[in-house]
């Protein structure tokens, strides 16, 4: 259990940085060379760097605003998450302030401005969903907005996505009230304003559907049915080695008239081969139907969040 413990603390934690180096590689590769503003803090964080010609980085305004999101994260969602989350904004914050400096012009040029502003908050908005969906699904976050979805998802089933994109609406349209200077100090028309402004909406419009599809992805669940003589064997193989519980029905084959046992196994979806892998190993010849589920709900798989009304 401890081995197992270490390597699946080493592997929460890779993605984690992942995650946040692909949040950040996007803010700092397509976003800031354009002047584009995003939702949550980083996208306040942008409009007080440009507002104030980079004096005050992103960066610095985005650990300052988390660190006080985080208390109360502490607080709600548990010691757990806030290691996690601690550890992602501080590789964020020092992130998005030592990038910008380091990617060579000539790559941010070519990628960046010479394909655009739209193309360039299409490839942001997709790095920057991935990366905070990557963190989001090992139980960590990148902050700000991602911490009030996260404690009211803790409560009730409402997509993190929608959430964040509520808040996201509000912080991009306060840009337009605040004076934008971009690199070379040169002030920001209020024309070019307004086009940000619809840049911005379109960049948290493909944040939040790129992290509800792939935290979709990694919750996903399938069920199997499966039939073999030796379903004894393969049932403690699951059991014993998956830590999945197995559920063993009475059946009959109606051609043959034959009694059997079905097991009835629920998991989720990325360890599906390794279970397939497992029953061939046991019996090669056992017969298996896969099918998606929508929800499971109970110990081991998501947990109902709607509050139950108290009889009168």
């Amino acid at each position: 259990m401890t081995t197992k413990r270490v390597l699946r603390f080493l592997k929460e934690y890779f993605f984690i940085t992942l995650g946040i180096f692909m949040y950040v590689l996007g803010w700092n590769l397509f976003l800031v060379p354009n002047n584009l503003v995003g939702g949550g803090v980083s996208g306040a964080a942008s409009i007080v760097q440009y507002a104030t010609g980079g004096a005050v980085k992103i960066g610095t305004i985005y650990f300052v605003v988390n660190s006080i999101l985080l208390a109360i994260a502490l607080i709600i969602l548990g010691k757990s998450f806030g290691g996690k989350t601690v550890y992602a904004v501080i590789i964020a914050s020092a992130g998005l302030n030592l990038l910008q400096g380091v990617i060579p012009y000539d790559i941010v040029k070519a990628l960046a401005i010479d394909n655009g502003k739209l193309m360039s908050t299409i490839m942001g908005g997709i790095m920057v969903g991935v990366g905070i969906g990557m963190t989001m699904s090992q139980g960590g976050s990148t902050g700000g907005t991602d911490i009030i979805a996260l404690i009211i998802n803790k409560y009730r089933n409402v997509s993190p996505g929608r959430m964040i994109l509520v808040m996201d609406v509000v912080i991009i349209l306060s840009s337009l009230f605040v004076p934008s200077y971009t690199a070379d100090g040169q002030l920001l028309p209020w024309a070019e304003k307004i086009t940000t402004v619809v840049y911005g909406f379109i960049l948290v419009v493909i944040n939040s559907t790129v992290l509800d599809l792939y935290l979709a992805g990694s919750r996903q669940s399938v069920q199997l049915f499966i039939l073999s003589r030796k379903y004894a064997e393969i049932a403690d193989a699951i059991t014993g080695n998956l830590h999945r519980g197995v559920t063993v029905l009475d059946g009959k084959g109606w051609y043959t008239k034959q009694s059997t046992e079905v097991l009835m196994v629920l998991t989720r979806k990325t360890d599906l081969s390794v279970l397939l892998r497992m029953i061939k190993s046991v019996d090669p010849d056992a017969f298996l139907s896969v099918s998606s589920v929508t929800g499971v709900y109970g110990q081991g798989f998501d947990r109902i969040k709607e509050k139950v009304k108290k009889l009168a």
